[in-house]
């Protein structure tokens, strides 16, 4: 941050060139005749600059009165009086000088210019305020260290990544892949400089060969620094099995039996054959390479048949259980399943024949029953009182018969 302004004497000089000695001597007496000032203020700020770039700083009057405005490096020397360099040193240069601001830039920092610079303002009494100027040093070299080119699935690593010379101190951060992973680092300093070591213990598998490693650099100074190296992992061989004849259903007699065996692993299987766990291999089963064959299969042949491939790293398997089946297992299976479906048709018509039957028969006795209540009736209707009109209703057709004979 910058200074707080305070009082100062004149600033020595130093560096200049030998015909500018008078100058010299004027400027170390001109405290004694500068003006007084009327509430001036100094402003200025702090720089931070990456070591080889450029660095600008701004020396700034507010209520200027025309003073004398001076910038003076670390060992106080006057680089600019007003627009005058008295220094040798040409990396600085004027960029603007007015009665309000005296800026130079300074090019090619280095780490050998870090430090306090002094804005002095000749008022009475004179002024003076500092500002700081940070150089980063990037780190010169990123590098992994790996303890094995090649490990073997399951075994622990040590990763090393070193970022050296670097100002200040950088953070470095481990990823496998897209996984941001822990490390345990170390700082040395050297001089000015500081170098970082960040070690990574990594317990590798199968599914880690060919994936990077990355050492990323978290600086003020650098942006987007990392380097990695890619994980070589051996592994044991993984066998799989498969059917390649009949594609589907059952192995039955007489038919006959494909198996392929397929082994990948690092490096790849050099040696794969096939045994039959539970005894001898039979006589005609014909292996050829990876693939084994049955042309005529046959119930002696049930059993487990093993697939074995092997590497320098290890031995792996893969098993395949065998029965056969009768030759006609499959047919009379599908002839019950086409019996059970005739019977459940012929089933399904009977019972609706017989709701139809039902209905049919529902329907006309209800119809015939009305009609007989009708007939009932009709001896009631003639009535000329309740009691003759039971009697009526009981004696029904009796009862006219016998009125009919009556009168005859």
């Amino acid at each position: 941050m910058a200074g707080r302004a305070q009082p100062s004497g004149p600033a020595g000089s130093g560096g200049g060139a030998p015909g500018l000695l008078p100058l010299l001597l004027l400027l170390l007496s001109a405290a004694a005749i500068i003006p007084r000032g009327h509430g001036q203020n100094l402003v200025t700020e702090d720089v931070t600059v990456v070591e080889g770039d450029v660095a600008t700083i701004s020396c700034r009057v507010k209520n200027s009165d025309d003073s004398v405005i001076q910038l003076l490096n670390p060992n106080r020397q006057t680089i600019y009086f007003r627009d005058f360099r008295p220094l040798k040193d040409s990396r600085f240069q004027l960029v603007n000088f007015s009665n309000s601001e005296l800026r130079v830039s300074l090019t090619n920092v280095s780490v050998s210019d870090e430090g306090r610079y002094f804005c002095q303002l000749y008022t009475d009494p004179p002024q003076e305020i500092y500002t700081t100027i940070t150089v980063l040093v990037p780190p010169r070299n990123l590098v992994i260290d790996i303890e094995k080119e090649t490990a073997v699935e399951g075994e622990e690593i040590e990763l090393n990544c070193t970022a050296m010379a670097s100002r200040p101190a950088t953070t470095i951060r481990w990823f496998k892949g897209n996984k941001e992973l822990t490390g345990k680092s170390e700082v040395e300093r050297w001089s000015d400089m500081y170098t970082v070591t960040s070690q990574l213990l990594l317990k590798v598998g199968r599914e880690d060969d060919g994936v990077p490693v990355i050492c990323l650099v978290d600086h003020p100074a650098v942006k987007d620094l990392q380097t990695q190296r890619y994980l070589e992992v051996m592994y044991k061989p993984q066998v799989r099995v498969s059917q390649n004849y009949p594609l589907q259903g059952l192995t039955r007699e007489g038919e006959p039996l494909e198996l392929t065996c397929t082994a990948f692993g690092k490096p790849q299987p050099t040696d794969m054959r096939w045994l039959r766990v539970d005894d001898e291999m039979p006589q005609h089963v014909v292996v050829s390479g990876s693939n084994l064959l049955i042309s005529n299969l046959n119930k002696t042949d049930n059993g487990t048949y093993r697939c074995e491939a092997s590497n320098a790293v290890g031995k792996s398997h893969a098993d395949y259980m065998l029965f056969v089946y009768d030759s006609r297992a499959g047919e009379d299976g599908a002839i019950r399943s086409v019996d059970h479906a005739v019977v459940g048709g012929v089933v399904a018509v009977v019972v609706f024949a017989m709701l139809c039957l039902l209905i049919i028969l529902g329907r006309y006795f209800a119809r015939h029953k009305g009609t007989y209540f009708t007939h009932e009736a009709k001896g009631a209707d003639d009535a000329a009182d309740a009691d003759t009109a039971i009697i009526n209703a009981e004696g029904g057709q009796n009862n006219s018969e016998e009125k009919k004979e009556y009168f005859i």
